[in-house]
């Protein structure tokens, strides 16, 4: 075992028995998917990032090591955080129900959108693992739709919300540990 793979590895080690299936779904999530290894890698680092979780990010970063770019990194960044922005704001205007909110100009600036560092394909897909995070209907389907534009299969877009769901859910069972 690598270095780099000891992080997560203690981190999973930290885990008990009632939360044994987060243990070995990271560990499937991160090995197994029909994306590629560097997307399978963003999408958790992004969802790490989204959740707000320094300890996972800083451990999956470090268990991708060189399976990944410092660009892959830093869109995993700017996708969660701009994520973060649009899922507060998109998520309000479709709950509230009120057809005005819709026409009014959001004036949000999100330009790393459409020039990623890495590819347009693998910001959305980090984009819409941080809107299922998030519960923002509208910014799943509008996510899913870009991804579909930019030839994404399904069985990708519901590996990379596979990724995202596990992220959250192992990120919980640390936290439940270390009460």
């Amino acid at each position: 075992m690598s270095a780099s793979a000891i992080v997560l590895e203690e981190l999973r080690q930290r885990l008990g028995e009632s939360t044994k299936d987060l243990k070995l779904n990271i560990s499937t999530v991160l090995s197994t998917s029909s994306l590629a290894e560097a997307d399978r890698f963003t999408v958790a680092i992004c969802s790490a990032y989204f959740l707000k979780s320094a300890t996972l990010v800083k451990s999956l970063v470090a268990e991708a090591g060189d399976r990944i770019s410092s660009q892959h990194i830093e869109d995993a960044k700017a996708a969660a955080a701009i994520m973060a922005m649009n899922t507060v704001y998109y998520r309000f205007r479709h709950m509230v129900g009120n057809e005005a909110y819709s026409q009014l100009r959001a004036g949000l600036r999100m330009q790393r959108i459409s020039k990623p560092d890495t590819s347009k394909a693998t910001f959305e897909l980090c984009s819409i693992a941080c809107a299922a995070l998030a519960g923002c209907e509208a910014c799943v389907q509008s996510h899913e739709a870009s991804l579909i534009k930019e030839n994404v299969r399904e069985e990708q877009i519901h590996d990379a919300v596979r990724i995202a769901a596990v992220v959250s859910g192992f990120q919980t069972a640390l936290f439940a540990e270390e009460l």
